[in-house]
């Protein structure tokens, strides 16, 4: 079983997902926020979804994490790094929860996850998958310092956008994020 690392920040603390998260992350695929990614989905379809992304850590090494606020001990969303089959390279991803859109957070966890992905996965580049319409999830990517690049055509998802991340060395050189 792979250990999942806790990762934190000023105001998060993204860690392993587990089967008390359950009813925030059910509630997310069961209202009409998440069709962005995959849903809405029963009760049975987000419990399948909770256990795909818990063995997503143990088939691949890494993946993503419950975001937790620190001050209130709310779980905010889904962060992280995400590979399954069908995707065309690591991804990193955010699922904001209900009510938690339009605070920062998925921009500050999403920073954590990609220092995490290259600072001790070592990775080079990394995408973020964004559907047509979720502007949301666009800003998020552009913030990060990512570019369009193309788009990825998902047997299940449809069209999406493909938005390149800095790589390291352009991130430690000021690169794209430095102007975000």
């Amino acid at each position: 079983m792979t250990l999942i690392p806790t990762l934190e920040t000023d105001r998060l603390v993204l860690r392993a997902p587990e089967a008390r998260d359950f009813a925030p992350f059910a509630a997310f695929y069961a209202s009409d926020r998440s069709s962005f990614v995959g849903g809405p989905l029963t009760a049975e379809g987000s419990w399948r979804m909770l256990a795909m992304e818990i063995g997503h850590w143990t088939l691949k090494g890494f993946g993503r994490w419950i975001v937790q606020d620190k001050a209130t001990g709310n779980i905010v969303g889904m962060v992280g790094l995400f590979e399954p089959e069908g995707w065309p390279e690591a991804e990193i991803g955010w699922d904001l929860f209900n009510g938690f859109e339009g605070k920062g957070y998925a921009t500050e966890a999403g920073r954590a996850a990609r220092d995490y992905a290259y600072d001790i996965l070592g990775w080079q580049t990394a995408i973020s998958l964004v559907k047509s319409g979720n502007d949301g999830s666009a800003a998020v990517a552009l913030r990060l310092g990512a570019r369009p690049d193309g788009t990825f055509t998902h047997e299940r998802h449809g069209e999406l956008a493909v938005w390149r991340h800095p790589a390291p060395k352009e991130l430690a050189d000021g690169g794209y994020e430095a102007y975000a």
